[in-house]
Protein backbone atom coordinates (compact mmCIF):
# COMPACT_ATOMS: atom_id res chain seq x y z
CA UNK A 1 0.00 0.00 0.00
CA UNK A 2 2.55 2.53 0.94
CA UNK A 3 4.36 2.15 -2.34
CA UNK A 4 1.68 2.64 -4.41
CA UNK A 5 0.79 5.60 -2.00
CA UNK A 6 4.06 6.70 -3.42
CA UNK A 7 4.22 5.91 -7.08
CA UNK A 8 0.43 7.96 -6.97
CA UNK A 9 2.47 11.04 -5.61
CA UNK A 10 5.13 10.86 -8.47
CA UNK A 11 2.04 10.02 -11.66
CA UNK A 12 0.28 12.92 -9.79
CA UNK A 13 3.11 15.27 -8.84
CA UNK A 14 4.19 14.90 -12.61
CA UNK A 15 1.14 15.70 -14.08
CA UNK A 16 0.91 19.27 -12.30
CA UNK A 17 4.51 20.01 -13.16
CA UNK A 18 4.08 23.95 -13.80
CA UNK A 19 7.04 26.24 -15.31
CA UNK A 20 6.90 28.85 -12.81
CA UNK A 21 10.07 30.22 -11.43
CA UNK A 22 10.26 31.43 -8.00
CA UNK A 23 12.83 33.15 -6.40
CA UNK A 24 12.44 34.72 -3.17
CA UNK A 25 14.48 35.81 -0.50
CA UNK A 26 13.12 35.88 3.23
CA UNK A 27 15.57 37.48 5.63
CA UNK A 28 15.75 36.08 9.55
CA UNK A 29 14.78 39.04 11.96
CA UNK A 30 17.32 38.05 14.68
CA UNK A 31 20.27 35.01 15.58
CA UNK A 32 22.37 34.04 18.67
CA UNK A 33 25.09 36.70 19.66
CA UNK A 34 27.60 33.73 19.37
CA UNK A 35 26.98 34.06 15.62
CA UNK A 36 28.50 37.30 14.05
CA UNK A 37 27.18 36.69 10.55
CA UNK A 38 24.36 35.88 8.88
CA UNK A 39 24.41 32.71 6.91
CA UNK A 40 23.01 33.04 3.74
CA UNK A 41 21.30 29.38 2.13
CA UNK A 42 20.19 28.53 -1.05
CA UNK A 43 17.89 25.95 -1.56
CA UNK A 44 17.82 24.34 -5.07
CA UNK A 45 14.69 22.15 -5.69
CA UNK A 46 11.47 21.63 -7.62
CA UNK A 47 8.08 21.90 -6.69
CA UNK A 48 8.31 20.80 -3.47
CA UNK A 49 11.14 23.49 -2.50
CA UNK A 50 9.25 25.84 -4.20
CA UNK A 51 6.01 25.23 -2.49
CA UNK A 52 3.02 24.35 -4.97
CA UNK A 53 -0.42 24.84 -4.03
CA UNK A 54 0.44 27.09 -0.94
CA UNK A 55 0.91 30.50 0.19
CA UNK A 56 4.02 31.41 0.39
CA UNK A 57 3.94 31.50 3.97
CA UNK A 58 3.69 27.77 4.30
CA UNK A 59 5.95 26.38 1.36
CA UNK A 60 9.13 24.73 2.60
CA UNK A 61 11.73 27.83 2.92
CA UNK A 62 9.66 29.90 5.28
CA UNK A 63 8.63 27.35 6.98
CA UNK A 64 12.41 26.09 7.63
CA UNK A 65 13.34 29.65 7.95
CA UNK A 66 11.05 30.32 10.78
CA UNK A 67 12.09 26.68 12.40
CA UNK A 68 15.96 28.00 12.31
CA UNK A 69 14.96 31.44 13.35
CA UNK A 70 12.92 30.53 16.50
CA UNK A 71 15.93 28.28 17.11
CA UNK A 72 18.32 31.02 17.36
CA UNK A 73 19.88 31.01 14.06
CA UNK A 74 20.69 34.66 12.00
CA UNK A 75 19.95 32.91 8.65
CA UNK A 76 17.87 33.97 5.42
CA UNK A 77 17.20 31.23 3.06
CA UNK A 78 17.00 31.78 -0.92
CA UNK A 79 14.13 29.89 -2.53
CA UNK A 80 15.72 28.67 -5.64
CA UNK A 81 12.73 26.22 -6.57
CA UNK A 82 11.12 25.91 -9.42
CA UNK A 83 8.20 23.28 -10.42
CA UNK A 84 8.82 20.54 -12.89
CA UNK A 85 12.86 21.03 -12.70
CA UNK A 86 14.74 17.88 -12.93
CA UNK A 87 18.55 17.36 -12.22
CA UNK A 88 19.36 18.82 -15.31
CA UNK A 89 17.65 22.15 -14.85
CA UNK A 90 19.24 22.17 -11.71
CA UNK A 91 22.59 21.91 -13.06
CA UNK A 92 21.86 24.60 -15.63
CA UNK A 93 20.98 27.16 -12.94
CA UNK A 94 23.33 26.28 -10.39
CA UNK A 95 25.90 28.27 -11.70
CA UNK A 96 23.59 32.00 -11.03
CA UNK A 97 22.02 30.71 -7.72
CA UNK A 98 25.63 30.39 -6.14
CA UNK A 99 26.33 34.04 -6.19
CA UNK A 100 28.75 35.35 -4.04
CA UNK A 101 26.55 35.80 -1.34
CA UNK A 102 25.73 32.11 -0.74
CA UNK A 103 27.21 30.28 2.00
CA UNK A 104 25.53 26.69 1.83
CA UNK A 105 23.96 25.44 -0.59
CA UNK A 106 20.31 22.41 0.12
CA UNK A 107 19.66 20.16 -2.60
CA UNK A 108 16.74 18.49 -3.42
CA UNK A 109 16.21 17.23 -6.99
CA UNK A 110 15.45 14.10 -8.62
CA UNK A 111 11.35 13.58 -8.09
CA UNK A 112 10.96 14.52 -11.62
CA UNK A 113 13.89 12.75 -13.21
CA UNK A 114 11.40 9.61 -12.06
CA UNK A 115 8.60 10.86 -13.50
CA UNK A 116 10.42 11.00 -16.96
CA UNK A 117 12.22 7.50 -16.73
CA UNK A 118 14.97 8.89 -16.70
CA UNK A 119 18.46 7.04 -16.50
CA UNK A 120 20.06 6.91 -12.79
CA UNK A 121 23.11 6.83 -14.22
CA UNK A 122 22.48 10.61 -16.20
CA UNK A 123 20.90 11.89 -12.85
CA UNK A 124 23.91 11.12 -11.14
CA UNK A 125 25.82 12.76 -13.32
CA UNK A 126 24.03 15.91 -12.74
CA UNK A 127 24.02 15.64 -8.94
CA UNK A 128 27.78 15.28 -9.54
CA UNK A 129 27.93 18.76 -11.68
CA UNK A 130 26.14 20.28 -9.08
CA UNK A 131 28.40 19.44 -6.07
CA UNK A 132 31.46 19.87 -8.29
CA UNK A 133 30.35 23.39 -8.65
CA UNK A 134 29.38 24.04 -4.77
CA UNK A 135 32.76 22.21 -4.39
CA UNK A 136 34.59 24.94 -6.56
CA UNK A 137 33.27 27.77 -4.80
CA UNK A 138 33.68 26.92 -1.26
CA UNK A 139 29.81 26.58 -0.47
CA UNK A 140 29.13 23.26 2.19
CA UNK A 141 25.70 21.44 0.99
CA UNK A 142 22.93 19.14 2.18
CA UNK A 143 21.97 16.62 -0.47
CA UNK A 144 18.01 15.75 0.41
CA UNK A 145 17.61 12.25 -1.39
CA UNK A 146 14.43 10.92 -2.95
CA UNK A 147 13.72 7.31 -3.12
CA UNK A 148 12.21 5.66 -6.29
CA UNK A 149 9.26 3.11 -6.45
CA UNK A 150 9.53 -0.53 -6.93
CA UNK A 151 7.95 -0.21 -10.31
CA UNK A 152 11.22 1.14 -12.12
CA UNK A 153 12.54 -2.66 -11.22
CA UNK A 154 15.00 -3.25 -8.59
CA UNK A 155 18.36 -2.60 -10.35
CA UNK A 156 17.28 1.28 -11.38
CA UNK A 157 15.65 1.78 -8.05
CA UNK A 158 18.84 0.24 -6.43
CA UNK A 159 20.92 2.49 -8.41
CA UNK A 160 18.87 5.64 -8.25
CA UNK A 161 18.28 5.47 -4.10
CA UNK A 162 22.44 4.57 -3.88
CA UNK A 163 23.78 7.99 -5.99
CA UNK A 164 22.45 10.25 -2.97
CA UNK A 165 24.52 8.73 -0.19
CA UNK A 166 27.61 7.61 -2.61
CA UNK A 167 27.57 11.53 -3.70
CA UNK A 168 27.58 12.94 -0.22
CA UNK A 169 30.12 10.65 0.89
CA UNK A 170 32.25 11.60 -2.43
CA UNK A 171 31.75 15.30 -1.65
CA UNK A 172 31.49 15.28 1.91
CA UNK A 173 28.21 16.43 2.18
CA UNK A 174 25.44 16.32 4.66
CA UNK A 175 23.15 14.02 3.28
CA UNK A 176 19.52 13.17 4.58
CA UNK A 177 17.46 10.10 2.78
CA UNK A 178 14.36 11.46 1.61
CA UNK A 179 12.62 14.91 1.18
CA UNK A 180 9.30 13.00 1.46
CA UNK A 181 10.09 10.44 4.18
CA UNK A 182 8.46 11.87 7.44
CA UNK A 183 5.77 11.34 5.00
CA UNK A 184 5.49 7.78 3.87
CA UNK A 185 6.65 7.06 7.68
CA UNK A 186 3.35 8.21 8.43
CA UNK A 187 1.77 6.38 5.43
CA UNK A 188 2.97 3.13 7.00
CA UNK A 189 0.97 3.42 9.73
CA UNK A 190 -2.08 4.81 7.73
CA UNK A 191 -1.94 5.74 4.84
CA UNK A 192 -5.33 7.39 4.05
CA UNK A 193 -4.67 9.50 7.66
CA UNK A 194 -1.62 10.80 6.12
CA UNK A 195 -3.02 11.62 2.87
CA UNK A 196 -5.74 13.24 4.60
CA UNK A 197 -3.39 15.06 7.31
CA UNK A 198 -0.20 15.82 5.31
CA UNK A 199 -1.19 16.12 1.65
CA UNK A 200 -3.12 18.69 -0.63
CA UNK A 201 -6.60 17.88 -1.89
CA UNK A 202 -4.20 16.37 -5.25
CA UNK A 203 -2.78 13.75 -2.80
CA UNK A 204 0.86 14.15 -3.92
CA UNK A 205 2.12 17.77 -2.96
CA UNK A 206 2.18 18.10 0.79
CA UNK A 207 0.20 20.90 2.94
CA UNK A 208 1.20 22.91 5.55
CA UNK A 209 1.15 20.55 8.15
CA UNK A 210 3.26 18.10 6.13
CA UNK A 211 5.61 20.56 5.39
CA UNK A 212 6.18 21.58 8.79
CA UNK A 213 6.48 17.56 9.31
CA UNK A 214 8.80 17.84 6.98
CA UNK A 215 10.46 20.76 8.46
CA UNK A 216 10.46 19.26 11.73
CA UNK A 217 12.66 16.03 9.93
CA UNK A 218 15.08 18.02 7.58
CA UNK A 219 15.46 21.25 10.61
CA UNK A 220 18.53 19.25 12.38
CA UNK A 221 20.69 18.85 9.32
CA UNK A 222 20.15 22.08 8.28
CA UNK A 223 21.63 23.38 11.63
CA UNK A 224 24.34 21.24 11.11
CA UNK A 225 25.22 22.57 7.49
CA UNK A 226 24.88 25.89 9.03
CA UNK A 227 27.82 24.47 11.32
CA UNK A 228 29.75 23.68 8.39
CA UNK A 229 29.92 27.56 7.16
CA UNK A 230 33.42 28.70 7.08
CA UNK A 231 33.76 31.15 9.70
CA UNK A 232 34.52 34.84 8.18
Amino acid sequence: MTERLGLHWFKAYGALRCAGKTLALVLALSGPAAANDQVTIAALGDSLTQGYGLVPEQGFVPQLQDWLTARGHRVSLINAGVSGDTTAGGLARIGWTLTADVDALIVALGGNDLLRGLPPEASRANLDGILQAAATAGVPVLLVGMEAPGNYGPEFKAAFDAMYPELATQYGALHAKSFLGPLTDAALVDPRAALASYMQADGIHPNAAGVARIVGALGPVVEQLIAAVPQS
